[in-house]
């Protein structure tokens, strides 16, 4: 009587990932979600409003504003309208005459642009904010919230920049941790503990 053939064992078949000729195939990254028309005016009208900056052109500046726009530099102040945005920048070109802007990011969603920015030049122009020119190099970084409506100008900025490091750059105050800066500072914690003193005397 015949025997059976033996049968290869088909135990785990199918369980083995199939293979592929070459380098093994990478996961795909996830796609980046699309934007919308709206977000990339906004993105645009912040970075035209940048590159107007960047050619030192105050009245191209102002003609990317809304008439009853706002420009708060929070560490300066409150400046309206396109006059007063002209104004501001003029009186900056004129004390910094090589000033520099360089845009490191831009982000923006349906109403606002977020741009952070480092700017650098000499401070032996003209005064600005009452300050006489010093000759000293001035570097900054900061970040502007450009709120822009559907027309694409802009209606409010509020910028963000260090002050303190501002005065030191033009030589309002003396640099970090310098001799006249450890000197101010133990000044005026000396003043402060004379204060106290004689408060609680009282």
């Amino acid at each position: 009587m015949a025997q059976p053939k033996a049968t290869k064992s088909t135990k785990g078949a199918g369980t083995e990932p199939a293979k592929t000729k070459g380098k093994a195939t990478e996961p795909s990254k996830p796609a980046k979600a699309r934007r919308s028309t709206r977000s990339r005016a906004v993105e645009a009208a912040a970075r035209s409003y940048f590159d107007a900056i960047a050619a030192r052109d105050p009245d191209a500046m102002a003609a990317r504003w809304h008439a009853d726009g706002v420009e708060d530099l929070v560490p300066l102040g409150v400046f309206r309208g396109p006059e007063g945005v002209r104004g501001l920048f003029r009186e900056l070109f004129a004390a910094i005459p090589d000033l520099a802007f360089t845009v490191e990011r831009i982000s923006a969603d349906n109403e606002v642009a977020t741009v952070q920015w480092r700017a650098a030049g000499t401070f032996d122009g003209a005064p600005f904010q009452g300050i006489d020119p010093t000759g000293r190099w001035v570097e900054l970084r900061g970040a502007d919230c450009i709120e822009v409506d559907e027309e694409g100008l802009i209606v409010r900025n509020t910028a963000y920049y260090d002050g303190m490091a501002f005065a030191r750059g033009v030589g309002l105050l003396p640099l970090e941790d310098s001799p006249a800066d450890r000197a101010l500072r133990t000044g005026f914690n000396a003043v402060t503990k004379v204060r106290r003193a004689v408060t609680g005397a009282r």
